[in-house]
């Protein structure tokens, strides 16, 4: 099943690659094709993962280091994102699923335009992609497989942090389409009221998400690890604040450039600045490079 699933993401790499190449020609409906594919593969990607955990398939080394045949169901499921590997399919997915979103719902009324967007939104899954099947695979096998896992973080096994990172990283990706617009909008030097009513819809489909994200995750601290506040700017915590505030800035800025036409270029350079520091952030976190619990 695993192997299923590693050759559902080569082809989702594929897809992906298609997809910035069509984007970037301008051909959109190709680009929009290539989208849907990708989106459909690389989430039967990432469900065979989840079926490894939920079966306990510890032949798989993901399974093994990050599960129990003990284990809730929930923290089974939970414990696909709850590690480097896991996570990485996790952002995969998120990034050419917001494509796939773009594709369905870009309403602009410019071809050119939106088959850019969708082709930088392409090439970011494309580099993702390769990261994951090149640097950090969670498809490897072990053999002999073990008869029992090494299990999850206990500290992790919390409904709250059940849906903590997934929250999260729809934030975080999110403004990867956000700047897919910008990149477009700056091919075309066209930075204006229908653009940031574009920007500012995914916006809020990136920030509504990514406060949603820490405030599970302030609670979970809060009665977790009694550190008697909500907030202990803690460096993981602040890592995922500075994306929050860019992408507030955004939300107002691009008001300002639809209802006027006004802080066009500070639009634009928040939109490119929310994802750069959503990057920034996730890698901080995931390299080791700021630890907390």
């Amino acid at each position: 099943m695993i192997e299923l699933g590693h050759f559902a993401a080569f082809l989702a790499l594929a897809a992906a690659l298609a997809q910035g190449l069509f984007g970037l020609r301008g051909e959109r409906r190709l680009a929009a094709l290539a989208a849907y594919a990708g989106f459909g593969v690389m989430t039967l990607s990432f469900v065979t993962l989840i079926i490894a955990f939920a079966r306990s398939d510890f032949s798989v080394a993901l399974v093994a280091n990050n599960s129990h045949t003990l284990k809730p169901m929930l923290y089974k499921i939970a414990g696909a994102w709850g590690n480097h590997e896991g996570s990485m399919a996790l952002w995969c997915l998120v990034t050419i699923g917001f494509g796939a979103a773009g594709a369905l719902w870009m309403r602009t009324g410019r071809d050119l335009f939106e088959a850019r967007a969708l082709g930088v939104q392409g090439l970011l899954a494309v580099g993702s992609l390769a990261y994951l099947l090149f640097a950090s695979s969670p498809y490897l096998r072990l053999d002999p497989a073990p008869f029992q896992g090494a299990g999850l973080n206990p500290l992790l096994q919390d409904p709250a942090l059940s849906i903590h990172p997934p929250m999260l990283y729809l934030g975080y990706v999110g403004y990867s389409f956000v700047f897919a617009l910008a990149a477009a909008g700056m091919m075309e030097a066209r930075i204006d009221a229908v653009w940031a009513r574009e920007a500012r819809r995914w916006s809020l489909a990136a920030f509504i998400p990514l406060t949603l994200g820490i405030a599970l995750g302030s609670y979970w601290a809060y009665y977790e690890l009694g550190w008697g506040g909500w907030w202990f700017w803690d460096p993981v915590e602040n890592a995922s604040l500075m994306p929050w505030l860019i992408g507030a800035a955004l939300l107002h800025s691009v008001v300002v450039t639809e209802k006027r036409e006004g802080f066009a270029a500070w639009s634009a350079l928040l939109a490119v600045l929310a994802f750069l520091f959503s990057i920034m952030g996730a890698f901080l976190v995931r390299s080791g490079i700021l630890t907390s619990v």
